[in-house]
């Protein structure tokens, strides 16, 4: 660890956590906790499955690139905290809380 306090993620509606590792992609930590979450391209921004709320921490987050604001232009009901679970790294260490979407996401 470094020295350097790890993060939490609390995933909503579970409540269930995980501790994050930088570098890590939400849904690399989502999958972890044992969450069920779609993610039909592997991770790559292409599809949108995996479109998420980041509701606390968004100071923790990585900023969103190019690609990936490409693809939340495309999906239905995206917000102010939309993210996608792929793209979106741990890069703080800031407690983070993201809402999983499911059939809501639009898809």
């Amino acid at each position: 660890m470094r020295g350097r306090h790890m993060s939490i993620l609390t995933i909503q509606p579970s409540g269930k956590t995980v501790e994050t590792r930088e570098g890590a992609s939400l849904l690399e930590l989502i999958m972890e906790a044992g969450e069920a979450i779609m993610h039909k391209c592997g991770g790559n921004a292409q599809c949108g499955s995996c479109h998420i709320f980041v509701q606390a921490g968004r100071k923790s987050v990585s900023r969103i690139g190019a690609e990936e604001n490409a693809r939340l232009d495309t999906i239905v009901g995206v917000g102010s905290k939309s993210r996608l679970a792929c793209q979106a790294k741990v890069t703080g260490e800031e407690d983070i809380t993201v809402e999983l979407l499911g059939f809501a996401s639009g898809l």
